[in-house]
């Protein structure tokens, strides 16, 4: 039997700090901490990538949400008024909603005279990309 300060064969030497040897591994090499580091380097830009367009996603659903109710109280305005009386303007929707602008453009239908075409166009000034919602309204004109 052989003494018990020798490893035995197969076994991996416990590493104690008065016993370091070159030939026994003490704790990991300069390989397998770049290569652990990469892994985490990797894994953690994933996440980033996520997060952001997560964040994305959700200012964009806010802008949907409140432009299309924005919208919609501004058409319903449109709509109860006389449709002869109604022309192309822009305006604010306020202090409530800040950066928030709406323009109606009224046109006329070719192919039918008896119809109006209003479109309303809601617009978010603080957003970069994807800030307008659009909705049309087609009304009745009597002669």
């Amino acid at each position: 039997m052989p003494p018990v300060s020798e490893p035995r064969y197969g076994v991996r030497p416990r590493c104690r700090l008065h016993r370091r040897t070159l030939r026994g591994r003490c704790g990991f090499t300069l390989l397998e901490v770049m290569i652990a580091m990469a892994i985490l380097a990797i894994t953690l830009v994933t996440v980033y990538q996520s997060q952001s367009q997560s964040i994305s996603m959700a200012a964009n659903s806010r802008f949907l949400t409140t432009a299309s109710l924005l919208a919609q109280a501004r058409l319903a305005q449109i709509d109860a008024a006389d449709p002869r009386s109604v022309a192309s303007g822009n305006g604010d929707f306020g202090e409530d909603f800040p950066g928030y602008t709406w323009r109606v453009e009224v046109g006329a239908v070719e192919e039918l005279p008896l119809l109006k075409r209003i479109t309303l166009t809601v617009t978010q000034g603080r957003l970069a990309t994807r800030n307008t919602y659009r909705l049309i309204l087609y009304k009745a004109v009597a002669s």
